[in-house]
């Protein structure tokens, strides 16, 4: 048996092939749905093990970043979302989804009720760039990459991570911080090591769980070696290009396999 994944979309949306690909290549069964489909049917998350919201512009971002999809996911799908979370599954949001992930009130605490947000950047432009990442603590997602500086692209309007001091304290005190922006000596820096100005230069967090991770880069971008802007370059040299991204859809895919395999 397959795990199977949930590519959840939404008018905007523009990283479900990217990311159902990614599952797909590591042995999920995929299935991508638009929110109106599950709103009609909401018994249908009961199918899977993953949900991943992707990057994108969900309703063109017109209120603020994955706002309207947020309310969306709160109005009609909250029972749902909560079981989903409650019997072990996992939730991933990528870029946009993250924005929806942390204006549910899915991510800090899975209460629904919104603690942090996701703003915009302090150069107030679009930023597509290459950033490192330290890698905080080892969870289901990181699986072998605990405490590394690992590369990943992102692409946002609006990704300054912003919370006020204490929700802060408590994510670094709860370790929910899995990502941060850093040099590639892996020590915090200012822009453009810090791509959006993110308080505590935070690029990705999980609930305390850790099954709901949240996070701006995008994995589903380096997913393979040539992906990484000197990735033929590097291996015309014989140097190693390692593709995270690939890492992340991989661990979360044996971790279900193996809550899975524990069922039978």
């Amino acid at each position: 048996m397959k795990p199977r994944v949930l590519i959840l979309r939404g008018p905007g949306t523009n990283c479900d092939v990217e990311t159902a690909h990614a599952f797909r290549e590591e042995g999920a069964w995929v299935e991508t749905l638009h929110i109106n489909q599950l709103r009609k049917d909401p018994a249908q998350l009961k199918k899977y093990s993953v949900c991943c919201i992707p990057g994108g512009f969900t309703y063109g971002d017109d209120i603020s970043a994955g706002k309207v999809f947020a309310n969306e996911l709160l109005i009609f799908l909250q029972h749902e979302l909560r079981r989903f979370v409650h019997q072990g599954k996992l939730i991933l949001g990528i870029c946009n989804g993250f924005q929806v992930l942390v204006k549910t009130g899915i991510l800090p605490d899975m209460d629904f009720t919104q603690k942090t947000t996701l703003s915009r950047n302090d150069s107030l432009k679009f930023e597509a760039r290459w950033v490192y990442l330290k890698v905080e603590r080892e969870t289901l997602w990181t699986k072998g990459l605990d405490q590394k500086v690992i590369m990943l692209p992102v692409a946002h309007g609006e990704g300054k991570f912003v919370a006020e001091s204490a929700v802060v304290r408590k994510l670094q005190e709860q370790k929910q911080v899995l990502f941060r922006y850093v040099n590639e000596a892996g020590r915090e820096g200012i822009y453009p090591e810090n791509p959006n100005g993110s308080v505590d230069a935070i690029a990705g967090i999980t609930d305390r769980t850790g099954r709901v991770l949240g996070l701006m880069p995008h994995p589903e971008r380096f997913f393979y070696a040539q992906q990484h802007p000197y990735g033929t370059l590097l291996q015309q040299n014989n140097e190693p290009v390692v593709p995270w991204g690939r890492l992340i859809f991989k661990n979360a895919l044996a971790y279900v396999k193996k809550a899975m395999n524990g069922k039978k």
